[in-house]
């Protein structure tokens, strides 16, 4: 049996989602696969959130709500049933 990660996706980026609030992936076993999966199955989403292969520098991604710049990035590794999250930062005062 496989891995199977859950995203939640924000309300600023579920117009590229067809309005998904989550996305279900399997056979991840990183971030960074987690994310491929997200790209193949949604286009337009890797242009909204990545840049030269690495997330935007104001787009956070949480895995199990830990910050993964504060873990292994990209390559931080995912469990079953982890819950990743992206959070774009939001301008404002």
């Amino acid at each position: 049996m496989g891995v199977s990660v859950t995203v939640k996706i924000p309300t600023q980026l579920r117009s590229v989602t067809a309005g998904d609030a989550e996305a279900v992936v399997d056979e991840a076993t990183t971030v960074g696969e987690v994310l491929d999966g997200l790209y193949e199955r949604y286009d337009g989403l890797r242009d909204r959130i990545a840049e030269d292969g690495d997330l935007r520098r104001f787009v956070n991604v949480y895995v199990a709500g830990e910050d993964i710049r504060f873990l292994d990035g990209l390559d931080t590794p995912v469990e079953d049933g982890d819950e990743v999250t992206i959070l774009p930062a939001v301008a404002g005062g």
